[in-house]
């Protein structure tokens, strides 16, 4: 990975720390991009053009680039991919508007994560996602300090990634101090467990803080967590999503439903059919069944079908779809085509692919 060296502004262009924090506060769809890769596992800068294209004409608020869906393995020398793709995706979200959130994945030891945020600021993007990935075996608070050190570079979404794909648990009283650090904008929470959800609603509310957005990263919970005022009158008003990187269109008029029922004293029960029924797709696209080993192909499965993306190579030869796993994307899709945007897709894909 080639990071930039040079001066490095600490507010990204175009974006206040507190205008950022206002748009985050609003409730977006944010996907997490897959990365596009021909046969051969060579790089598709055409393909990843289109994804791009396509999560901002669905009406999506945001992109989480580098991240979990984009493979971390492209930070490999060997492959070298961070920064192209990232100069890529900001190339692109400039078309979007200054209020489109650009956030970039962030990982490693402090001087790692620290050199990213620099090269993320560069490039205009507004927020980094901090994995806890190589952080799993130390104490809270080293964590901590890394997570300050990083936050003098570029604005922060705490990362409450799940153990099943290289996160941890952390206790309440983690959160409750990283709250104290003044420039974390956001949190996606993402344990995929609802006593930890709690743990991270607790602590903001606790902390008195209500300048820090909440975004479910719960994948197998989307509509719950965004339906629920939860205690302290806390809201999760988003979503940072591997399963919005799929059906995004569809994703953003649920969203936008969503915000108009939260409000009521009354939810309709075809949520709760709405949500087990997301639930169920998402099973299959991250494939629970086998402990998420190929929650990345599941992405790219659904996107090739749609001719967003050439296949679902992974830089990993050894991930790919589980046994069965196709069929039950099948199965899903024409359970659910309320769930689905090929439509959509087909009308636009000739342009995004130009």
């Amino acid at each position: 990975m080639s990071l930039r060296a040079g001066p490095v502004p600490l507010v990204a262009a175009g974006m206040t720390d507190d205008r950022l924090r206002e748009v985050l506060l609003q409730g977006h769809v944010i996907p997490a991009l897959p990365l596009a890769l021909n046969d051969d596992r060579t790089w598709s800068p055409r393909h990843q053009r289109a994804l791009v294209r396509y999560y901002i004409a669905a009406g999506s608020g945001g992109l989480a680039t580098a991240v979990h869906s984009t493979q971390f393995a492209i930070r490999d020398p060997k492959h070298g991919l961070y920064e192209p793709i990232l100069e890529l995706a900001a190339e692109e979200m400039q078309a979007a508007g200054e209020d489109y959130v650009r956030i970039a994945g962030l990982c490693g030891d402090t001087p790692q994560a620290t050199a990213e945020a620099k090269l993320a600021a560069d490039l205009g993007y507004h927020a980094g996602l901090l994995s806890p990935g190589a952080w799993r075996t130390t104490d809270e608070s080293a964590f901590l300090a890394h997570c300050r050190g990083v936050s003098e570079v570029l604005p922060l979404i705490g990362f409450y990634l799940q153990p099943a794909v290289g996160g941890r648990v952390f206790s309440c009283d983690f959160w409750r101090r990283f709250m104290e650090i003044p420039r974390v904008v956001a949190i996606k929470i993402a344990p995929f467990n609802r006593y930890q959800t709690l743990d991270v609603v607790r602590a903001v509310a606790e902390s008195g803080r209500r300048d820090i957005a909440l975004y479910t990263g719960n994948d197998d919970s989307i509509i719950t967590d965004l339906l629920t005022v939860w205690p302290g009158g806390q809201v999760i008003c988003g979503g940072l999503l591997g399963q919005w990187g799929v059906w995004t269109q569809r994703a953003v008029q649920m969203l936008r439903d969503i915000k108009r029922a939260r409000p009521t004293d009354q939810i309709d029960s075809a949520w709760l059919r709405q949500n087990a029924a997301l639930t169920d797709a998402n099973a299959a696209v991250f494939d629970a069944a086998n402990g998420f080993r190929g929650c990345i192909p599941g992405i790219l499965e659904v996107l090739r079908r749609q001719g967003l993306v050439p296949g679902i190579q992974c830089l990993d030869p050894h991930e790919t779809l589980s046994p069965g796993q196709a069929e039950e994307l099948t199965r899903v899709s024409t359970a659910y085509p309320w769930l689905t945007d090929d439509d959509f897709v087909r009308a636009h894909l000739r342009d995004w692919l130009s």
